[in-house]
């Protein structure tokens, strides 16, 4: 059996942790990056949460501990910002936020589609909070996503890219109508839309070719 890269295993667990944070962090109450950004105390929730992780999977449980340390050194870096601020997330590639009521897994349907917002990394914390909190107010599509300070090895340039998902390409009504709350956001310059079902061809990876469903 092939050995597992400790480094390696600990990012997917980080990336596991915070999903299971989130989801039960938000079924006591208030969101994660609420709790964060408004300075308050949610340690015994978050070592809850955190014992059930490792309860339910020991071996990325103790692929944490080796990451970090111990369950308060993960606590102190969430408070850092770690998972909730792109510029301070250095364990993850992507900050997901779902809007309420949604399926986690609703992005990954043939049907869906994204607004994609290049930024550069000094203006992305700022146009994430927007982002989020809109589409935690149901102002925009099904979720959102943005990249973060961790180097991602298919990154081609420096700029960040935040995500807006919309549940079905073909509704062009309410693609266009997410587009026109993001230019009330502040979003005004041209940026494109492109479908789940060219990504899952291939069709991004394949450089120089641009596939663009809208643009506005």
């Amino acid at each position: 059996m092939e050995k597992v890269d400790p480094e390696a295993l600990a990012d997917v667990a980080y990336g596991l942790f915070e999903v299971m944070l989130n989801a039960g962090l938000r079924a006591m109450g208030p969101y994660l990056f609420e709790l964060v950004e408004g300075d308050i105390d949610f340690e015994a929730p978050f070592l809850q949460i955190f014992e059930k992780f490792c309860s339910e999977y020991p071996q990325l449980g103790e692929a944490l501990i080796f990451r970090f340390g111990s369950a308060g050194a993960i606590y102190h870096a969430i408070l850092a910002g770690e998972g909730v601020i792109p510029s301070r997330t250095t364990r993850m590639y992507w900050i997901v936020q779902d809007a309420p009521d949604v399926k986690p897994d609703a992005i990954e349907d043939e049907l869906a589609g994204k607004w994609l917002i290049f930024l550069p990394p000094e203006r992305v914390d700022e146009a994430w909070t927007l982002i989020r909190n809109a589409t935690c107010r149901k102002e925009l599509g099904i979720s959102a996503k943005v990249s973060t300070a961790k180097p991602n090895p298919d990154s081609r340039d420096s700029m960040k890219v935040i995500y807006v998902y919309t549940p079905d390409w073909q509704d062009e009504q309410e693609v266009m109508r997410i587009r026109e709350r993001l230019r009330e956001l502040g979003f005004t310059d041209r940026i494109g839309y492109k479908r789940n079902i060219e990504t899952y061809k291939g069709e991004y990876s394949q450089k120089g070719k641009r596939v663009t469903f809208y643009s506005a």
